[in-house]
């Protein structure tokens, strides 16, 4: 048993700081930036994956073996419940070893990103102590991905017009239907489904959503290829598929509340994750170099567009670590969310639009340049990251009906 002194002391801010940095060390090499000159090295700004599926199970499996190294010593789910194999830490030393391990080369995590950030707290939040004792732990554990099933060929933006069905035989559920649109379906071991119950109930009010293994019969998962080349989505079909009733989130036909706690959670993930690091202010340094490599740096128009860029990514920061202090209060992400969603791809416009003066003709003719046509990707990628999450026409809807309180946009007749 271990010495409860040293327990405590580790649980201390100061205490675990020092373990995790004791395993940083002992687990990862110092992470070194390598500052190149421009036309050294890559120059892949690609907003989406570019990856062959060979490259993502060798990347999936770095990941994995990482994610059981750390939660295996103590850094997994250092929030988490201790009864499902959490810490019971604070957010204060989440944000302590996630500013720790960023010093070091560590492998990237993407395959988890939707599973961690979005699924498990929709599990955490609404599914049966069997569901969340049989995953949460192998999610974070990194034994098992997971990917969110909610949009459909006919329902995107309306979510609440989802149309796969799910009829009940006893104990169980049998799901048909198609989803569309799915990041890593073709890793995942579960997904969240969203699913029809009641045809007859008002659309919000006939939902239901489960968790749903992707490996059992009747699901089947097709890659789509995007207009970048690459294939980052999904679209998924079931076929009778039948899942135990155990395996219910929340209540029959209180599928929307479910829904709602996971989108609020993704927009968080997406506009937060990314809208202060590689994506909301994505190359901003290399968009600078670009500037002055194209000798476009003195001119007063090109300098107010960076300047816009700069000043709204930084903004949008603050705006997150504001809607983030509410989670860490305990409180569920609120619509407030979607504003960090919006921001990102409105700042990615921008530099489209500068990318655009700059470059000009040589953004989408290959020129040999290096640095340039490259661009063609970022911009390529640009509308799928206007859709995912929800789109910015509907985010404009929630932001203005649900954080300023405006009417409600007319119903077309």
């Amino acid at each position: 048993m271990a010495d409860p002194a040293v327990v405590e002391e580790e649980i201390t801010l100061e205490g675990f700081e020092a373990a995790a940095r004791a395993f940083l060390d002992a687990n990862a090499e110092p992470r070194v930036e390598v500052r190149r000159a421009w036309g050294e090295g890559s120059d892949q700004v690609s907003l989406l994956p570019e990856r062959t599926l060979e490259e993502e199970l060798e990347e999936l499996a770095a990941a994995r073996a990482w994610a059981q190294k750390r939660f295996d010593a103590g850094f997994g789910w250092i929030t988490g419940p201790p009864s499902l194999g959490g810490r019971g830490l604070t957010r204060d030393h989440q944000r302590a070893y996630d500013a720790l391990e960023a010093g070091y080369a560590t492998p990237p995590m993407t395959a988890y990103g939707i599973g961690l950030g979005m699924v498990a707290p929709t599990i955490l939040a609404h599914a049966t102590d069997e569901v969340k004792e049989r995953y949460l732990r192998a999610m974070w554990r990194g034994d098992i991905v997971a990917c969110q099933l909610f949009s459909e060929p006919g329902a995107g933006s309306d979510l609440a017009g989802v149309q796969a069905r799910a009829v009940r035989d006893g104990d169980e559920w049998v799901v048909t239907g198609q989803k569309v649109w799915t990041s890593g379906a073709h890793l995942s071991d579960i997904g969240e489904v969203l699913c029809r119950t009641d045809p007859d109930a008002p659309k919000h009010k006939g939902l239901t959503a489960f968790v749903v293994d992707m490996h059992a019969p009747g699901v089947e998962v097709r890659p789509l290829r995007q207009i970048t080349g690459g294939a980052s989505f999904n679209e998924v079909f079931f076929t009778e598929v039948r899942i135990p009733d155990s395996h219910r989130l929340g209540e029959v036909n209180g599928g929307w509340t479910v829904a709602l706690t996971t989108l609020m959670n993704e927009r968080a993930a997406i506009g937060g994750g990314m809208a202060g690091t590689s994506s909301g202010n994505m190359g901003t340094e290399r968009l600078l170099e670009l500037v002055r490599h194209q000798g476009k740096d003195a001119d007063p128009l090109v300098r107010q567009q960076v300047a816009q860029i700069v000043i709204n990514g930084r903004v949008a920061s603050y705006t997150n670590l504001r809607a983030m202090a509410k989670v860490a209060a305990g409180q569920l992400p609120g619509p407030e969310m979607s504003i960090s969603k919006l921001t990102l791809t409105m700042n990615m416009r921008r530099m489209v639009d500068l990318l655009s003066k700059v470059l000009g003709p040589k953004l989408v003719a290959d020129s040999g340049e290096w640095g340039t046509y490259a661009w063609s990707q970022f911009v390529l990628g640009l509308p799928g990251m206007r859709v995912a999450g929800g789109t910015d026409e509907i985010m404009h809807n929630i932001i203005g009906e649900r954080v300023l309180g405006l009417p409600k946009e007319p119903q077309p007749r």
